[in-house]
């Protein structure tokens, strides 16, 4: 007998916009695509989902933080978090006696690495920033928690402290747990992180220093840089490593949609902001692969569609199209790309004033969800095969059990209305015929009809906490019956739709 298989199929749909202003609109476009479960594959790793930044180290000791982080763990299983400031003078790693001889303090560092490894989540520790007592001079970047980034005033004593860190963690957690972390060489020093003069040279300098100092400790520990803003010195970094015989295990560096060409590639483009992102990410892949060391591995450390605190994109469903789009593009160019970042527990700009004000991460203030962590939830469901499609909006997966996964967007700008565009699907070598359709959009997921319908409170109350959440989360499935193999659907601009086909 000719066995039957069960083929789901998640299409994420990409919705923005109100469903008055969709009813305004024109009579939308049309598009086709052809779903053809017997094309070429080639494996798809969920490189989009195994990191994610955070808020600065002792954030991670709050309850709120905690809690959002399990919230991200649950619909995402991902395994790194990354954030600054582990040497901050807040978690209190370095001072000095009245000698001033070096002392150390691990109390806060074990609290912090404990509460993560409990739920799961491994570090990926940012060396960063200078403690006081330790720092050349004061040079405090602008960040409202006010981080040095100075060099260390004596090369010797920085070496030791790394050292003597990375000896406490193999110590406390083991050889075999440590070295399935990762240890990356400062934040961002060719911008205003890092206070070395010329900031290359220095910077190369402190990155011998804590990569020798790391590898002193045990040469499985694994550490990497240079963590630059705007895709910047791998190439130089690569070089400089082989030239010198430096341990180099794996390279990142850092992008947004909203850098500029000029920053990013030293050109005068207008590269859209669904677009910048992964070309950055190609032109260091290329970097890499045409280095001393082809097969380093890349680690996208921070990427967001901003950097900027923009409502209308961190905080609204265009995250969905934007996430989608960036999945089709980036796949196969790195091993882990880390959105920065999983909660709005973050105080980079200061205290947060109000639920939404376009922070980075998928989680509001009091655990609200946003668009974006619905988004991450839809995609989560894409198979770990990615199958030929032939289509600039969409993205056919496979899972292990064989479930077809569809990822289908509509995109637009950010802010923009954008027009409707209706889909007809054709899918081949299913007899399937009835599909199970989950959504993200402004009817759908999104918590902003409901936050506004209250009247925007800066301060929501228990019990508008409680609603928000409620609105937040997704709507119960539909069901529509396919017709020949085919099926037809009209996208809003903007959103995120989930179709299962049994």
């Amino acid at each position: 007998m000719r066995r039957r298989h069960i083929l789901s199929l998640a299409i994420l749909l990409v919705f923005s916009g109100n469903a008055t202003n969709l009813n305004a609109q024109a009579a939308p476009a049309s598009e086709a695509i052809v779903i053809d479960a017997a094309a070429s594959r080639h494996p798809l790793p969920h490189f989009w989902e195994k990191m994610f930044g955070s808020g600065r180290a002792i954030l991670s000791l709050r309850d709120s933080y905690r809690t959002d982080l399990r919230s991200v763990k649950h619909i995402t299983n991902f395994d790194y978090v990354r954030f600054h400031a582990i040497f901050n003078d807040e978690v209190g790693i370095y001072s000095e006696d009245d000698h001033g001889h070096p002392v150390y303090n691990f109390s806060y560092i074990d609290q912090i690495y404990d509460g993560l490894l409990a739920q799961g989540v491994r570090p990926f520790v940012e060396i960063s920033f200078m403690p006081y007592k330790l720092a050349a001079k004061d040079s405090i970047q602008a960040f409202w928690y006010r981080p040095n980034v100075s060099p260390p005033k004596d090369w010797s004593r920085w070496d030791d402290l790394v050292s003597a860190f990375c000896h406490h963690l193999v110590d406390r957690y083991g050889l075999d747990e440590v070295s399935q972390w990762y240890f990356e060489v400062w934040n961002e020093p060719n911008i205003d992180f890092w206070a070395g003069d010329p900031k290359q040279e220095t910077y190369w300098e402190l990155y011998d220093h804590t990569a020798l100092a790391v590898k002193k400790v045990n040469e499985k520990l694994r550490i990497g840089g240079p963590a630059t803003a705007q895709a910047a010195w791998v190439d130089a970094l690569i070089r400089h490593c082989a030239e010198r015989h430096i341990p180099l295990d794996y390279v990142s560096t850092h992008v947004y949609a909203n850098d500029t060409a000029k920053d990013v590639f030293g050109t005068q483009e207008n590269i859209p902001r669904d677009r910048m992102v992964c070309r950055a990410v190609d032109k260091v892949h290329n970097q890499i692969k045409n280095s001393a060391m082809p097969k380093l591995p890349l680690i996208w450390s921070e990427f967001n569609a901003s950097y900027k605190n923009e409502p209308e994109v961190t905080d609204a469903a265009y995250m969905g199209p934007w996430l989608a789009d960036m999945i089709r593009q980036c796949d196969g160019l790195a091993d882990i790309m880390a959105y920065w970042s999983f909660s709005d527990v973050f105080e980079e700009q200061g205290v947060v004033k109000t639920p939404f004000y376009g922070g980075y991460g998928l989680i509001a203030e009091d655990n609200i969800p946003k668009p974006a962590f619905n988004a991450f939830k839809l995609l989560h469901k894409l198979g770990d095969e990615r199958i030929q499609l032939d289509s600039d909006f969409a993205l056919l997966t496979r899972r292990k059990d064989g479930t077809l996964v569809l990822a289908v967007w509509n995109y637009a700008d950010p802010g923009q209305p954008g027009s409707p565009k209706v889909i007809s699907l054709s899918f081949k070598g299913t007899d399937a015929k009835q599909a199970v359709i989950s959504r993200v959009d402004s009817a759908h997921g999104d918590v902003h009809p409901a936050y506004e319908k209250m009247g925007s409170p800066r301060y929501p109350t228990q019990k508008q906490i409680q609603e928000l959440r409620q609105a937040a989360e997704l709507s119960s499935p539909e069901r529509q019956e396919l017709k020949n193999g085919e099926l037809k659907l009209t996208l809003p601009a903007h959103g995120l739709a989930v179709i299962e086909l049994k």
